[in-house]
């Protein structure tokens, strides 16, 4: 179903093998709780992946993957401060969706405190804060309560957002997301107005990454009705992409790939942050059902194989592709990047064997 989209550029070359990442302990990071030893079957997976792919969480502070990150039982105040540099040793784990910035803008310090507890090569996907991203400003509850004249600000992204980040996290900083919130039906109504906006805040990040060139810059939606040609020129336009936002509010993913074929050759950029099966509003029903968040209790193997042919292609021919999921998709984010690493695997061997 893929193939089309990877056939207009030759293979990639073969890439030198890949180190393992030293330890955060070798690389000066804090001291926190001790990394989980992983099966020698992780560690193989680990280095037969392509190494344009980077999987990872949308957060870290889990006591209940206690055997699988952790090497033990740890609060999740513990995890939250100083679990970063024991996650960031687990082989598969090579980048991490930091989520807490959508709802307050970090500082540089903060920011300079998570790159300290990883060691080079590991990658920070971040998201933008709200302020910026949502057209209304919300209740506690999350009900809209007024228009947001902050929306889409391009200065304000500039100095809450890219500024920090680039300065914090240095050259550990891979993807800026800025996922664009439901959006009121004046604004729905208005795509044109919309996109020039949305524009307008592209190209004012973009310029202010000039000197970043590495960096990606992603835009997530929530609302079915972007996803038409119009929002893939203002991506094309502004050098940015579609990030895939997996949740229940959007369609599928081979609904969602339509776009994003129509900015290829490009990065993939991928949160899979919500099983379908709660609907568009059940990450509260999501958490309650897989807690502790240490098995596979919604599997999702459509979700899985679909994106596991989309990071084959895509990979295979040069391009870069970040992956973050959540406990919400399956139930365990550190089991379900298992599955979908063995599942990359899998179809990176069967493109290999296709005659060219």
């Amino acid at each position: 179903m893929q193939d089309g989209l990877f056939d207009d550029l030759p293979p990639a070359p073969e890439p030198p093998p890949r180190k393992r990442p030293a330890s955060a302990a070798a690389a000066g990071a804090v001291p926190g709780p001790g990394a989980a030893k992983p099966p020698a079957r992780l560690l193989d997976v680990a280095q037969e992946l392509p190494p344009l792919l980077r999987m990872g969480a949308s957060t870290w502070s889990y006591p209940g993957w206690e055997d699988l990150v952790w090497d033990g039982a740890y609060d999740a105040s513990v995890l939250a401060k100083t679990g970063l540099t024991a996650y960031a040793r687990h082989p598969l784990l090579r980048t991490i969706c930091i989520d807490r910035s959508f709802w307050r803008p970090l500082t540089v310090s903060q920011y300079a405190t998570y790159a300290g507890q990883v060691p080079a090569d590991f990658r920070f996907v971040v998201k933008c804060p709200s302020v910026v991203t949502d057209a209304q400003v919300r209740t506690e509850d999350g009900r809209g309560r007024e228009a947001n004249p902050a929306f889409l600000d391009p200065q304000l992204a500039i100095t809450a957002f890219v500024q920090p980040t680039l300065e914090g996290l240095g050259d550990k900083l891979a993807v800026l997301v800025f996922q664009l919130s439901p959006l009121p039906w004046d604004w729905l109504n208005r795509p044109s107005a919309l996109f020039a906006r949305l524009q307008a805040l592209l190209a004012s990040v973009q310029s202010q990454l000039a000197q970043h060139p590495g960096v990606i810059v992603a835009v997530e939606v929530r609302d079915p009705q972007l996803l038409v040609p119009a929002f893939a020129d203002v991506l094309r336009a502004t050098g940015s992409t579609f990030c895939l936002g997996l949740h229940g509010k959007m369609p599928p993913i081979e609904e969602q790939l339509r776009l994003l074929r129509l900015l290829w050759p490009g990065p993939l950029v991928c949160r899979w942050n919500l099983n379908r099966r709660f609907g568009p509003y059940g990450y509260e029903d999501a958490q309650k059902a897989h807690a502790p968040f240490n098995a596979i209790l919604s599997p999702d193997p459509h979700t899985r194989a679909l994106l596991a042919r989309t990071i084959a292609g895509i990979t295979g021919r040069g391009q870069r592709a970040y992956v973050t999921v959540s406990n919400d998709a399956e139930g365990c984010a550190p089991r379900s990047i298992a599955l979908l690493a063995e599942a990359v695997l899998e179809e990176t061997a069967a493109r290999n064997e296709r005659p060219r």
